[in-house]
């Protein structure tokens, strides 16, 4: 069930294994407020699957997606945008270029339909995504949780908004990636320290969206509103999403006080996405306070930031070590449902859950699951004993450190172990 990065991922998974697999998938039909595409694998918040470099634990991942032959990894590759080293890809190319993978496989039929409960059947990957909509998870919870205890959590998830590249001012804005990572990759909007003092005070003055009444205020802490940030110190934006580090204006010769960074939506490069400005501010105000950047005076807006509820389940309580319901044998929860953050991570779980769904679809046992010096076994490992139970992206305190003397020998050690423990694992619980 569901059809972005984790149900695509299964689904082809499952088919390339030989098994007929039935996508159920309520676009183009029914839409959340988020989406808008009809293909399939569509992102949502940013075009960035986030750092691919090998001392950096999404790399791991990546890097371990990779060996277990993901289709979400290889149809990235393929739609790739420059972005430094972040692997960031054209949102529409690479939707497409899933949605034609998953469908050409003469096992998978892709239906349709808007589910509003939990479908029978010996196997069953649930991959609904952090929207899923209130009739199914309220079923979805009675299923995991049959005793009636709190099966769904949730947290509130922001979005950056996209302008126009040629609305952007040339003239107060260079090209350059922090630290002279790629070939120039990022749109810099430098602003100097009254600019910057004069932009917080309109993030923190600016009218936002009204969550409702009933609902908590409660985010994910790697992906918060610049609202939230804002708050916590008048610096914390120009030590976060626009620390200037790495960067020197070519038209001044210095550093600049902050820095908004745009990076390619597109291979054109017509569209830009304001990094780590995911906001809840109103439209009319995210054009005025943006504005406020002399690089942005113009700004046209192509999509403004928007806030979205995400539901996750309370995977510890609920979910085995491979995604398998405790309750019901055969379910599986897969994707940001089960309790991870981010698309690779997502895509991961979705892999992992086919890899169990397959041995269970042929009579037999899960397989154990990664060792825990891998990222997908660390994440595993979070989503299976996490307390107190908040959503994870792929982070180095998920596994253990590796050997050597500075960190940046330590996280090189632990990516080449966990590359070698993934294939180890592969050969010796039979991955194929």
């Amino acid at each position: 069930m569901g059809g972005g990065l984790a149900g695509c991922e299964a689904a082809w998974q499952l088919a390339s294994r030989g098994i007929a697999v039935r996508v159920l998938e309520m676009k183009p039909g029914q839409r959340s407020p988020a989406h808008v595409s009809d293909d399939l694998a569509e992102l949502v918040c940013s075009n960035s699957l986030g750092s691919d470099a090998g001392t950096t634990a999404g790399g791991l991942l990546k890097a371990e997606l990779r060996e277990m032959g993901s289709i979400v990894m290889r149809c990235a590759e393929e739609c790739r945008v420059p972005a430094g080293g972040a692997l960031a890809v054209d949102r529409a190319r690479f939707a497409r270029a899933v949605t034609e993978a998953v469908t050409s496989q003469g096992l998978v039929e892709v239906r349709q339909e808007t589910v509003e409960r939990v479908p029978e059947g010996p196997v069953v990957i649930v991959a609904t995504g952090p929207m899923t909509a209130p009739p199914f998870a309220d079923d979805l919870a009675t299923v995991l949780d049959p005793g009636g205890g709190n099966a769904g959590l949730h947290y509130w998830d922001a979005i950056s908004p996209i302008v126009e590249a040629d609305s952007v001012d040339e003239e107060k804005s260079f090209t350059a990636s922090r630290w002279e990572e790629g070939d120039g990759d990022y749109v810099n909007c430098p602003m100097d320290e009254a600019g910057y003092r004069a932009f917080v005070r309109g993030v923190k003055e600016a009218e936002k969206v009204a969550l409702a009444e009933f609902e908590e205020e409660r985010y994910y802490e790697g992906c918060l509103p610049i609202e939230v940030l804002a708050e916590r110190g008048d610096d914390t934006l120009a030590f976060g999403p626009l620390k200037p580090a790495g960067l020197v204006d070519p038209a001044t010769g210095r550093r600049p006080f902050a820095v908004l960074q745009l990076r390619r939506e597109d291979l054109q490069g017509s569209a830009y996405n304001l990094v780590g400005c995911q906001t809840r501010m109103t439209q009319a105000e995210q054009r005025r306070v943006f504005r406020m950047v002399p690089a942005l005076a113009e700004a046209r807006f192509m999509r403004y930031g928007q806030i979205h509820r995400n539901t996750f389940v309370d995977s510890p309580r609920l979910l085995g070590p491979m995604l398998e319901s405790r309750a019901r044998p055969g379910l599986f929860v897969a994707g940001q449902l089960c309790g991870v953050e981010g698309y690779t991570e997502s895509t991961a779980a979705g892999l992992i859950a086919a890899i169990a769904a397959a041995r269970r679809a042929r009579g037999l046992e899960p397989p154990e699951p990664p060792p825990g010096t891998t990222m997908c076994g660390g994440l595993l490992g979070h989503v299976a004993a996490g307390a107190p139970f908040q959503p994870s992206g792929a982070i180095w305190g998920l596994v253990p450190p590796g050997q050597g003397r500075g960190r940046r020998d330590r996280r090189r050690a632990a990516f080449e172990r966990g590359v070698r423990d993934i294939r180890t694992w592969i050969t010796e619980e039979n991955i194929s």
